[in-house]
């Protein structure tokens, strides 16, 4: 089999070190999977991804001209979820409604700069003061023994 850089392939973990895990490709080739190339979360502990003796896949990253060889875990599996919304997140619709942002206008008349500025304000007057009463109760207030 010929290795191409890009490609992706099976191998068998043949070492785990603590900066990564050794990987034999085919014809007794061994590769590297740096520890930052094992998942696409966080990698504190290597052995909590893949064991020794363990059959992956991996995606051949470059080939050294002394003959080593990068590979990729995390570059061989498919591609996440989009970056902008996450499975299970609300999208703002589903909202409860005291969180839902209304910049919306009627259709029928348009708004002018100084009727949005008027809600704008009367909505932050309102959230500052339910800040301030929730700060306040937090607060507490002690009486004195007498």
């Amino acid at each position: 089999m010929q290795l191409e850089v890009g490609k992706i392939v099976e191998g068998k973990v043949t070492g785990i070190t603590k900066f990564g895990a050794f990987v034999e490709l085919s014809q007794g080739v061994t590769g590297m999977v740096h520890i930052s190339e094992v998942a696409s979360t966080f990698v504190k502990e290597i052995t909590d991804f893949i064991k020794e003796g363990e059959t992956v896949k991996v995606k051949i990253l470059n080939i050294g001209d002394d003959g080593k060889i990068s590979l990729s875990m995390k570059q061989a599996q498919p591609a996440p979820a989009p970056a902008g919304r996450r499975p299970g997140q609300q999208n703002s619709s589903q909202r409860p409604p005291q969180y839902r942002r209304d910049f919306s206008q009627r259709k029928d008349e348009p708004a002018s700069f100084e009727d949005m500025m008027s809600k704008f304000k009367q909505s932050s007057d309102e959230k500052m003061s339910d800040l301030k009463r929730f700060m306040d109760n937090k607060r507490g207030s002690y009486s004195r023994r007498k």
